[in-house]
This record gives structure tokens, sequence and C-alpha cells, in this order.
């Protein structure tokens, strides 16, 4: 008999990315957002597991591209969000929409959180968000398809999620975003010692994630955005800066060339 306790660890791919395994007391499991199909294909191997669900966030080659090598060895069921981009999603996913994955006991719903892309999705459930690269630790997406309204629409929503709910994004950046968020509020106390934790942990090459929402709601300047702090700060780049989109807009452009 399957426990209900999910097992969630990453698989690193690429350069800086992290494949989402999900695995339960079974022989079955889940990956999300798998870039590469090589280290996938290792692990899996390695622990005799059946891979049964792929969950995607967005379209973009280091999220995807491993799908169709992983699809000619396994009959894996495909979740993704409706882009025309993705031509193998088995199972459209859209807000609201319910992923059960039964051979896992587990269960998510999806959001839609467009800005980073048109059709980017997340998954939240089982006490984890996976947020492909909507919300990073200490960051968030650049917006190459949306806007700094559609960013600010799109992490109210993960804002919105329990406090204690453990982030799974899928890029090793938190040393780089704390660097920026530091910049942004030097005088955050949470956030100094927050830095010198992440500092030690790639010291030691260890993983900086899964980070905790309300732990990123308290030092993350992307969802803060209407603390008076970031804002003031914003208003720096833009005198014109108000809480909120204006905010948004003027920290994301900071960003971009920081």
């Amino acid at each position: 008999m399957m426990s209900d306790k999910l097992s969630i660890t990453p698989i690193p791919a690429l350069t800086d990315n992290y494949i989402w395994l999900l695995t339960n007391e079974g022989n079955d499991c889940a990956v999300v957002d798998p870039g590469e199909a090589g280290p996938v294909l290792k692990v899996l191997e390695q622990k005799g597991l059946n891979l049964s669900y792929i969950l995607l966030t967005h379209h973009h080659y280091d999220h995807v591209d491993g799908v169709p090598e992983l699809l000619e060895r396994y009959e894996a069921k495909v979740f993704g969000p409706a882009d025309d981009r993705i031509s193998f999603v088995h199972q459209v996913c859209g807000e609201g929409f319910e992923v059960q994955l039964p051979d896992l006991n587990a269960r998510f719903q999806v959001l839609e959180v467009p800005a980073h892309t048109r059709s980017h999705i997340a998954y939240f459930g089982e006490n984890a968000l996976f947020c492909g690269d909507t919300l990073f630790s200490l960051g968030c997406g650049r917006l190459f398809e949306g806007t700094a309204s559609d960013m600010q629409k799109a992490l109210d929503k993960l804002a919105a999620l329990p406090a204690d709910t453990q982030v799974y994004c899928a890029h090793e950046y938190t040393q780089a975003n704390c660097k920026f968020a530091l910049a942004v509020e030097p005088d955050n106390m949470v956030l100094q010692a927050l830095a010198h934790e992440i500092d030690k942990l790639r010291a030691a090459n260890k993983i900086t994630l899964p980070s905790r929402l309300g732990d990123e709601l308290a030092t993350n300047p992307f969802l803060r955005t209407r603390a008076d702090s970031v804002v003031s700060m914003a208003l720096k780049i833009d005198p014109e800066a108000t809480p909120g989109i204006a905010t948004m807009a003027a920290i994301r452009a900071w960003k971009d060339r920081f």
C-alpha cells in the first residue's frame, strides 16, 4: 500500500535547471519540466522507476526538450498548457483544472500565470508549488511575452497560497537573485540572514530549493512591490512608480540590467 507522503527530489540538468522528480512508495513517478532526457533516464534506471506522468509549465526548450526521448522509453501522460509550440501534450490544462496522478496518490490544481510566457501555468498541491520560471526564490521570470501587470497578477495569485507552501522553481538562481534583493532592500534583516544561509549552501555546492512561500513574502522584492521599502527604491528609478504594477515594472527593468 502506498504512503500518502509524496517525495520530491531534484534532478540537476543543463547548466542550472532542476527537473523535479515526484515519487511515492511505489515504482511509478512523475517529472516536472524535463529540459533534457539523459539525467532523468539515469535516475529512473538507478531507482527502478516507471515514468507515468510529465508535467510542463511552459514551452521553453530547457523545460520540454527531454520529453520526446522520454516518451520513446515510457508511456507517460503529459500535462501542459494550451500552446501550439508544445506538440506532445496529452492533457491540456487551464485555470482550475485538477491534475490527478492516481499512481502517486497526488493531485494538483492548475494556476494560469502568464507573464514570462503567454501560456505559462503552475501546479499547486500536496503543499508544493511547481512554478517553472514565474516565481524564483528571491526573484521572478523575465517578461518575454507578458507585461509587468501580468507578472503582478501572477505573483499576487501565488502569494495568496498558504504561507507554508514549498516553492519548487526550475533554476538555481537564488544566490544571484539574493544580491539583487539586497540592492533593493539593504536593510531587510530577514533577507540579510537568509543571504548568509544561501552563501553557505552554495559554497558547499548544495541546492537552495525548495523555498517556503512565507519566507519569499518577507524577502522577495517581486512579491513585495507594495512594501514601502521596495516602492521607495523603485521611485529612485522611476519617479512615478506607485505601489504594485509600476514598482514591479521598475524593479524588473532594473533586474534585467543588474
